[in-house]
């Protein structure tokens, strides 16, 4: 299987120090497009915002 499930994680809300944010993904392990860490703008439910979400290991 070439894709792999991933966490993204709020990354204003863990600088707050306020609840964080984490959504399910999946990526293509194989893509050269996305070689280092995933990030993508999602909705933080605590922040009532739309923020920056980066992949954690």
């Amino acid at each position: 299987m070439a894709r792999e499930i991933i966490i993204l994680e709020c990354t204003e809300a863990k600088a707050l120090g306020m609840p964080t944010s984490r959504y399910v993904s999946t990526r293509n392990k194989k893509s050269p497009n996305t070689p280092g860490r995933l990030e993508k703008v999602k909705f933080n439910h605590f922040l009532k915002k739309r923020t920056l979400h980066r992949e954690i290991r």
